[in-house]
C-alpha cells in the first residue's frame, strides 16, 4: 500500500507543482520588409538577363551561362541541371513576363521572382519561374512540369 501511495505521489507531483504563466508575450525581431512592387527598370534588367540565359542554355554555351548565374549557385549547377532547364523551355516560342513578385528562400531572405508564360498563350499558364539577386544575377530557374 505504501508503494502505491509513493508511486501516485511521484506521478502527481509535476501536476501539483506546475505553475500557470500569465501575460507572457513573445516578441519577434522586426524584419525589414521588401516593397511589394519591383520597379520597371529592374524588371527589364532581370528579363534581359533571363532572355540571355535562355539563349545561352539553348545553344549549350556554358561560359555565357556562368556569367549570368549567381556565385552562390555556380558550383551546384551541373550540365544535367542545365539540360533539364533546356528541356523545360520550348525554344520555338517567345517568353513574356506573366507575374512579378518576391520569392522567400529557406534562410528567410526575399529575392525578386519573375514568372514567365509563352507569348500569345490564351491559357496563361506559367511555363518557368526565375529568381534573381538584386544585382541581376540568376539564383534559380524552375520550369513548371508539363501535364500530359
Amino acid at each position: 500500500m505504501k508503494r502505491i501511495f509513493l508511486s501516485l505521489s511521484i506521478a502527481a507531483a509535476p501536476f501539483l507543482l506546475a505553475q500557470k504563466v500569465v501575460g507572457l508575450e513573445i516578441k519577434e525581431p522586426q524584419k525589414k520588409e521588401q516593397p511589394a512592387v519591383i520597379s520597371k527598370d529592374k524588371v527589364k534588367m532581370y528579363n534581359d538577363n533571363f532572355q540571355k540565359f535562355v539563349i545561352a542554355v539553348q545553344s549549350s554555351d556554358r561560359a555565357a551561362v556562368d556569367q549570368l548565374l549567381s556565385d552562390k549557385v555556380k558550383e551546384i549547377v551541373t550540365d544535367d541541371v542545365l539540360k533539364k532547364v533546356k528541356e523545360g523551355i520550348d525554344p520555338s516560342q517567345k517568353l513574356e513576363v506573366s507575374k512579378v513578385g518576391y520569392y522567400v528562400t529557406m534562410d528567410g531572405s526575399s529575392h525578386p521572382n519573375i514568372k514567365y508564360k509563352y507569348a500569345g498563350d490564351s491559357t496563361s499558364q506559367e511555363v518557368v519561374s526565375a529568381v534573381f539577386e538584386d544585382g541581376g544575377k540568376i539564383l534559380g530557374v524552375m520550369p513548371v512540369k508539363k501535364e500530359p
